[in-house]
This record gives structure tokens, sequence and C-alpha cells, in this order.
């Protein structure tokens, strides 16, 4: 047994960047009870209130097919693949025991599929009210049919929006560096009085030492590397020689980690005493 609807399709009109209801009225014209299914090939972007239920011989029932918002309207010219299925089924006196819509409906499609009578309903997107007609889309036959119908929500639930800047993964909410090292020479002129130009021309001086004390390191790094690959001690001794501190007992590694902290307190300390 099929329903009878109202109207045939559902127009909605723009805007969508707010959500948008139309009312679907299912009509029973049987003797016997009918129960009836909602479904849609878009049930993210619809909500259907109630989207099942029981309609009593030669009653009706209206049914709230709400659009959610949207960020932004589609073109005016963009074709509106979206539909509803209206599923429909006469309550034989078998099962109007009690049973409530879901069950009558499961019970239904185990034994008596084909029993099932089924309406489709186009959706167009009308143009804004004083707004020229246009074609909105519609989707005519002989062209591609939409994804499979499915069940929409009962109760609105509005998508999340997408932020419209987000975080890098991997780096999080880190300054670029020329930013960091910026924004830290600007607050140490300012607490010092010494200008940015100056606090910058000494952090480089800065940088060239450190340079200079790791071009001496690895310089004698190699020299070691170089003396060991030439002798014919074993791996053991070789590894030994490459560990070996510098003249005065003094490794160079001990001497890279004593120098940079010093640079370092060097630059801060002229930087204050100026």
């Amino acid at each position: 047994m099929s329903v009878e609807l109202d109207p045939v399709e559902l127009g909605f009109r723009r805007p969508f960047n707010n959500e948008v209801s139309q009312t679907l009225r299912l009509q029973n014209p049987h003797a016997d009870p009918v129960a009836f299914k909602v479904k849609t090939t878009a049930p993210k972007q619809y909500c259907v209130r109630p989207n099942s239920g029981r309609i009593e011989p030669g009653g009706n029932i209206e049914v709230q097919v709400l659009l959610q918002a949207m960020k932004e309207d589609p073109p005016l010219d963009a074709r509106c693949r979206d539909k509803f299925l209206v599923q429909s089924v006469g309550i034989s006196r078998e099962l109007d025991t009690g049973a409530n819509v879901a069950q009558i409906w499961a019970s239904i499609e185990q034994s008596a599929k084909s029993s099932i009578q089924e309406k489709k309903i186009r959706v167009t997107f009308l143009p804004a009210n004083g707004a020229a007609p246009t074609t909105n889309g519609l989707l005519h036959s002989g062209e591609d049919e939409p994804p499979a119908y499915s069940s929409p929500s009962p109760a609105p639930v509005t998508p999340q929006r997408t932020p419209a800047r987000q975080l890098d993964e991997k780096s999080g909410a880190r300054s670029d560096d020329s930013t960091l090292l910026g924004n830290t020479t600007a607050a140490i002129s300012n607490a010092t009085g010494i200008s940015q130009s100056d606090l910058e021309r000494q952090l480089k001086e800065a940088k060239d030492t450190i340079s200079r004390l790791q071009t001496q390191a690895a310089e004698q790094t190699g020299l070691r590397q170089r003396k060991s690959d030439g002798s014919s001690s074993s791996a053991g001794t070789t590894k030994t020689l490459q560990q070996a501190p510098a003249a005065g007992g003094v490794s160079v590694v001990t001497i890279f980690c004593l120098t940079v902290p010093a640079a370092a307190f060097w630059f801060f300390s002229r930087a204050l005493s100026r």
C-alpha cells in the first residue's frame, strides 16, 4: 500500500548558510494502517522528523525535512543530486499485535519484502526570494543515479565547520626561528637600552666565535682519526685513540662544552654592561 505525497518534490530556497526546512505530508487513503519509512541519498545533509512511523486508515502525518546549514551556497547552476525515498507497507492484522514500527519493518523485510511500496522525491535548490529563476541543477531522467538511499538522522546535527587555519601536526605551535630571534633581540634591546642593530652585531660575533671553535675541534678530531687509521693497532686501540684527551689531559669535547657556554655568557655580559 502506497501513501500519497504532498508535495511530490522538495524545494529548498536559498540562502543555505542557515538551516532550511520543508514539510512533507504523507496521507494514507487505505482502509488498513500503513507503516512508512523515509530515506535519502544524503543522510548527513538532512534530518527528518519523524523518519518512520505509522499512519492510521484515512489519516495523514506531517514530516519535517531539514536541510543542514552549509558553509557556503553551491553555485546557482549546480546540479542537485539529492533524492528522498518514501517506503510504505500495509500493516496486516497478523502484524498489528502491539508491535512497534521497527519490529513491523524488521518482520516485513524478512518475510514480505516484495510488498513494500516506494516513491521517490526529487530535491531542487530554489533561488532566494526576488531572485531570477534558474534551472537549479535538477537531475533529469537519463542522468547518473545518485548513491543508495540511507535513513537520515531524526534529530538535527549541524556539521562542524572546518577551521580556516589549522596548526601543522609536526610543527605544532612553535614559531619560526627568524621570528623567535627577532623577538628575543627586541626584548633584550628594551631591557638594556642597547640598539637592536648592536645586539645583532654582537650576536653575529658570538656565532663566529662558536663556529671557529667548532672548526678547530673538528680539525683536531680528524687528526686523531687519521693517526688511528695509520696505526696497526686493533679496533679497541683505535677507539681508545679516538677518545683520547687533548694535550694537557683535557679532551676536545670538554673544551667545546666549556667554550660554548662561555661565549654565550660573554655575549650577554657585554649586552648588559653597555
